[in-house]
């Protein structure tokens, strides 16, 4: 390991919001970015939209490019939950003996839903508590300040300890750590508009959900197909809630124009905002497989009970 690397490996995990305007901002800090960490034998995982993976393989030659794990985050990234267990493989498999590595991810950029960018915030504040801070990742999201909201960017400065912005590197005054986690996982989530059907289920009854849900979100609109994946993973939610004590579950489905939407809620709190983010012993088990077979799962939970809400999107046309 070079000098440069044992200097980084001491610097240990560094998560960091990158403020930009231009493209010109974007490859100004981005370029030197990955080019120093190879430079330094640092493996490099590039997580951006495809116009801005673009601007790098335009802009890196053609041997960093090649070095460069470049991932979509559009792929990776579409349900939030997926990303953080990708940047622990990366940091497993790519990180010898303790060696540095750094990573680029862009989970927010203008045009996503509503839910999709709080499950990004969530997942950005929960990335200081996902990473053993001896983990020598150097992670930078790039946030495009000339188009995302001022409330967004204030929320960028609240989930990342240091901003960088036209070069300068800057503690973040605003920077919440646990206590910020605490609260985005404790806020409840505002009810979708409209009446939902609504059921209630305990150990003797649940073996009548699937059919419920299937018929219940074919009838919101969902393709028999998708109803019975849905209702499935629904199953798994409600059999998680009641084998963590839960006395009964219930189940409510809303439709609305961009989503048709299912949520599993029981009495028993549930401490890890982690939960469904750490690969279990069988993959098909709980809100892990879930978060890997739906469009987006919205996990919370107080000291009276857990929310699941699982959100499958309509075409947009």
């Amino acid at each position: 390991m070079n000098q440069s690397a044992l200097l980084r490996a001491q610097q240990s995990y560094r998560h960091e919001a990158f403020l930009w305007r231009t493209p010109a901002d974007f490859t100004d800090m981005m370029v030197p970015f990955v080019e120093e960490g190879l430079a330094a034998d640092e493996p490099v995982m590039v997580a951006l939209t495809a116009e801005h993976t673009q601007w790098l393989h335009e802009s890196l030659s053609d041997s960093a490019v090649r070095q460069v794990e470049f991932v979509d985050m559009a792929r990776l990234g579409h349900n939030p939950a997926r990303i953080i267990p990708a940047w622990r493989d990366f940091v497993s498999t790519r990180s010898d003996s303790r060696q540095p590595v750094r990573g680029i991810g862009e989970p927010i950029w203008p045009g996503r839903h509503a839910e999709e960018l709080l499950e990004c915030q969530l997942h950005e504040a929960l990335l200081n508590l996902a990473i053993d801070p001896a983990t020598p990742l150097w992670l930078v999201c790039p946030y495009h300040a000339g188009t995302l909201s001022a409330e967004v960017l204030h929320e960028a400065q609240r989930s990342h300890p240091v901003i960088v912005e036209a070069g300068s590197h800057r503690g973040s005054a605003h920077y919440g750590g646990r206590s910020h986690v605490d609260a985005l996982f404790g806020a409840g989530l505002s009810a979708p508009l409209g009446t939902p059907r609504a059921s209630t289920y305990t150990e003797t009854s649940v073996r009548r959900l699937v059919a419920y849900v299937r018929l219940e979100l074919h009838v919101a609109g969902l393709p028999a197909d998708q109803a019975g994946e849905l209702a499935a993973a629904t199953r798994i939610l409600a059999l998680g809630s009641l084998r963590r004590g839960s006395s009964e579950v219930s189940i409510r489905i809303w439709e609305d124009p961009d989503a048709v939407i299912c949520e599993v809620t029981d009495d028993m709190p549930m401490r890890d905002p982690l939960h469904g983010r750490t690969l279990p012993k069988d993959e098909h088990e709980g809100l892990w497989h879930v978060n890997q077979v739906c469009d987006l799962v919205q996990l919370r939970s107080t000291e009276d009970g857990t929310t699941v809400r699982i959100l499958t999107w309509k075409p947009r046309h």
